[in-house]
């Protein structure tokens, strides 16, 4: 396994070295951060500190609630705002769409982007508009302080999934987001721990409990320490984009299609089409030559669905069923990137070959 080329760090990213410390030292001084006693107090500190620096890393001065992950902050954010009416984008990730029944759906363009008239002519009252930083499949991102702008105008919240957001990646997020859940385990943390950013606890409902009263369950201290730890870590996106734009140049060259590529986009997730070759059986030849990639987001990779972010984007069958995703991280090189070429191209000149 330790020749194998990961290229699916929008799924999960491995763990760094600094948050295994972390953690393991969180589990060696464990005790519950809510008991009276001398070590609880202890460990209430060291959860505080913890929390601190996880908000410092986002460059977040307002509350922050930490949860199990992006998932439980994107339900808790959902289910419990004071609006009225919700509002979400056709591309949402599946952990949004559970937890939106009733809402509108707002349409996106051929680049996976909001239509921005379409926003500003639903809104009214007491709204929750929730969108993605970038999509988890695509990587294109949203314009997130021109739906600010709408949002606020007309009274409402904006909520934002930013589980695949760096810290310190955009401050638009950060100036103008209402709502933000981010994740630990997409940035080198441990699973079971993320947050939710809150700007006013005025827009949630408390439910008694810890943090605040805002989520009941024991803190899980050892998880935000790994938290802070592995985001207090810089993530060189300029390397990325460079070794993404790298990847994407050889995959046109091929035949292949990029998809969203006319839009913004996250330089660490890249969807890529090879026409007459099925993503499954891509994701076989790609996992027989040592390299793991995925179709879709890791929540829906296992389904026979068709994507529902492609389609809304437009695509139709058979396109929008022979696309991959490929995610950087930390640990990718150049030669993971040219061993992927390699084995794109075998893969493409077989189907030619085929047909």
């Amino acid at each position: 396994m330790a020749d194998r080329i990961y290229l699916d760090h929008a799924a999960t990213t491995p763990m760094l070295p600094v948050a295994i410390e972390a953690v393991t030292e969180g589990m060696r001084r464990w005790a519950n951060p809510s008991s009276p006693h001398a070590e609880g107090r202890g460990a209430r500190a060291a959860l505080e500190e913890a929390r601190a620096r996880i908000a410092a890393a986002y460059g977040w001065p307002h509350e922050l609630v930490l949860t199990s992950g992006a998932s439980e902050s994107l339900q808790m954010a959902l289910t419990r705002s004071m609006a009225e009416r919700r509002f979400i984008t056709a591309v949402e990730h599946d952990s949004v769409l559970r937890h939106s029944e009733g809402a509108k759906v707002l349409p996106v363009d051929a680049g996976g982007i909001l239509d921005l008239d379409a926003l500003r002519a639903s809104l009214g009252g007491r709204t929750l508009v929730c969108v993605q930083w970038a999509n988890s499949e695509t990587g294109v991102r949203q314009p997130i302080a021109a739906i600010a702008d709408v949002v606020h105008a007309a009274g409402g919240i904006l909520l934002v999934d930013a589980a695949q957001m760096p810290a310190r990646a955009d401050d638009e997020v950060i100036r103008h987001a209402d709502l933000v859940a981010v994740s630990a385990h997409k940035r080198g943390g441990p699973p079971g721990i993320g947050a939710l950013l809150v700007r006013d606890f005025g827009v949630l409902q408390p439910m008694g409990g810890q943090e605040k009263g805002y989520r009941a369950g024991t803190e899980n201290l050892p998880g935000a320490l790994g938290y802070a730890a592995a985001i207090s870590e810089p993530e060189d996106l300029q390397r990325m984009g460079t070794l993404r734009a790298r990847l994407e140049t050889a995959i046109r060259a091929g035949g292949g299609e990029v998809v969203g590529d006319a839009g913004p986009r996250t330089p660490l997730i890249g969807a890529y089409r090879m026409p007459g070759v099925s993503s499954g059986a891509q994701l076989i030849r790609f996992d027989l030559g040592g390299i793991s990639v995925s179709a879709g987001s890791a929540c829906s990779s296992g389904s026979m669905r068709p994507s529902h972010v492609l389609s809304a984007m437009g695509w139709a069958e058979p396109e929008l069923r022979e696309v991959v995703r490929v995610s950087f991280g930390r640990t990718t090189s150049e030669a993971d990137v040219d061993r992927f070429i390699e084995l794109w191209r075998a893969t493409a000149d077989g189907r030619a070959q085929a047909a």
